[in-house]
C-alpha cells in the first residue's frame, strides 16, 4: 500500500515538474496539462508551491489566448458550479477601498432584469467586499 501511495506520489510530482518546466522554458501548455495541474492542485496532490511556482513561470513568460481560455475553464470547473434559473452577470470586483462601480453598475444592471448576485469573499474585509450595497439597501 505504501509503494503505490509513493509511486502515484512520485508519478503526479513528475508530471506537474514537466508542466513547470515547459511553461518556465516558454512553451505553450496543452489544455490537457492544464487541466491535470489544477486538477492535481484542487485534490491536494499539488502542493501551493508548485501552484505558485506555475503562477510564476505564466507572470514571466504569458499565456496565449488558449492556455488563458484553457486555465479559466479548468479553474471554474474545480469546484461546485451554481445553476441560476434567470438570466446572470457578474460584476468582478478586485476590491480597494475607493471601488465605487459596484455601487452604481450592479443596481442599474438589475434594473433592467438581469440578476447580480454578489458574490465576493467575506475575506476582502474593508478591501472590498459587496457588503457595502447590503449596508445601502438596509439603511
Amino acid at each position: 500500500m505504501a509503494a503505490a501511495r509513493l509511486a502515484i506520489w512520485y508519478n503526479v510530482y513528475m508530471i506537474a515538474k514537466l508542466i513547470l518546466d515547459k511553461k518556465r522554458e516558454g512553451h505553450a501548455l496543452g489544455s490537457a496539462e492544464i487541466r491535470e495541474f489544477v486538477d492535481g492542485f484542487t485534490r491536494g496532490d499539488i502542493p501551493d508551491y508548485q501552484m505558485s511556482a506555475l503562477a510564476m513561470a505564466v507572470c514571466c513568460r504569458g499565456m496565449n489566448e488558449r492556455e488563458t481560455a484553457d486555465l479559466t475553464e479548468a479553474m471554474m470547473k474545480s469546484g461546485r458550479c451554481l445553476d441560476w434559473d434567470v438570466q446572470t452577470a457578474d460584476k468582478h470586483s478586485t476590491g480597494g477601498v475607493g471601488d465605487k462601480l459596484s455601487l452604481v453598475i450592479q443596481p442599474l444592471v438589475a434594473a433592467c432584469g438581469v440578476a447580480v448576485p454578489s458574490l465576493t469573499g467575506r475575506g476582502l474585509g474593508i478591501t472590498g467586499d459587496d457588503s457595502r450595497l447590503q449596508r445601502l439597501a438596509f439603511a
